[in-house]
């Protein structure tokens, strides 16, 4: 898959999810056989700019290419500005988010809440593309609600906007994350138009991807809440695309190191406290399903120190490795 001069390859993606798919997730993942990472999604509002957050957000320093940064908001202008300011700032490639379900996104009319208003989406498509050099791409839900799915006539709009690529999570806003995915509305779009559309939600393993992108004809496909705790999920499904068989799952000794080298970038990125309280989601995260996965969230969750999360971590697996119960058992 192409979008704009750059390929694609493998064609799995990291969806961009806010408050996970920060640079250290995404340089993991990249790592760890994604072709592209999308970033958490970044404010259109120049006021905010200059704060930490941001300036976290907009950092991308050593991140291998192409660098594919989001940005949200509601007003034409201010979305082809920030379009304009994270390209000067090495952004390759620049997502739209009109995806996000979330009610502080959508109250304020924007995430999936543009689907509601297809003049709107189509100015903001317009106005964005013509601002920077770089190629534009788009996210979308299949609609606002089971009632009104206009992925299709949106699909059209951006395509004839200038858009790059289109991906789609095959659940209306109203859906939120419940029930499961619907394909054939991403399949309609896929007909419909000739830019690359990338199928999102619900892709959980390989052969699911598989799945999808047969069912739905799209180009490559989008991971989300799949890779938290699980990066290496990106080379389990690009190995069965290119191979038709499954990768054996990471050892523990493999799982231990990946997780305590994304510690130290977390800690590293972040500073402390920070970066120790960050680094507790994607503990949990990694935990989930093994031995005593509650007591060793509850343990290390105290632990206030980047040594002694790290310690803990490193206790934890090892004594998994041994196939010994940890210390903390009890206290579960």
């Amino acid at each position: 898959m192409r979008i704009g001069r750059h390929t694609i390859e493998p064609a799995v993606v990291l969806a961009p999810m806010a408050g996970v798919t920060d640079k250290p997730f995404r340089m993991l993942c990249k790592k760890m056989g994604a072709g592209l990472c999308v970033s958490e999604m970044t404010t259109s509002d120049p006021r905010l700019w200059h704060t930490r957050k941001s300036l976290r957000r907009m950092d991308h320093a050593g991140e291998p290419e192409p660098v594919s940064v989001q940005i949200a908001g509601t007003e034409p202008g201010q979305l082809a500005e920030a379009a304009r300011y994270n390209a000067a700032h090495g952004a390759e490639i620049i997502d739209i988010n009109m995806g996000c379900p979330a009610k502080k996104v959508c109250n304020v009319a924007a995430g999936s809440a543009l689907l509601r208003d297809e003049r709107l989406v189509a100015r903001i498509l317009e106005a964005t593309v013509a601002a920077v050099d770089v190629p534009v791409t788009l996210k979308i839900r299949t609609g606002w609600c089971r009632d009104s799915r206009n992925a299709l006539a949106i699909a059209r709009i951006a395509e004839a906007s200038g858009i790059a690529a289109l991906s789609v999570h095959g659940r209306t806003r109203s859906d939120f994350y419940e029930g499961s995915a619907e394909y054939d509305t991403i399949a309609a779009v896929k007909a419909a138009v000739r830019m690359p559309v990338i199928a999102n939600g619900d892709i959980d393993s390989p052969a699911k991807a598989w799945a999808v992108l047969a069912a739905t004809g799209a180009d490559a496909v989008m991971v989300g809440r799949a890779a938290q705790g699980r990066p290496w999920i990106f080379r389990e499904i690009a190995h069965f695309l290119a191979t038709g068989q499954a990768l054996p799952p990471p050892t523990l000794g493999e799982v231990r190191d990946v997780l305590l080298g994304h510690l130290e970038h977390l800690h590293a990125f972040y500073g402390e406290p920070q970066g120790v309280r960050i680094a507790r989601k994607h503990l949990g995260w990694y935990a989930r399903e093994r031995p005593d996965a509650a007591g060793f969230r509850a343990a290390v969750n105290a632990a206030e120190s980047a040594e002694r999360q790290a310690a803990m971590t490193r206790d934890y697996f090892d004594a998994l490795i041994a196939g010994v119960l940890p210390e903390f058992a009890s206290a579960a």
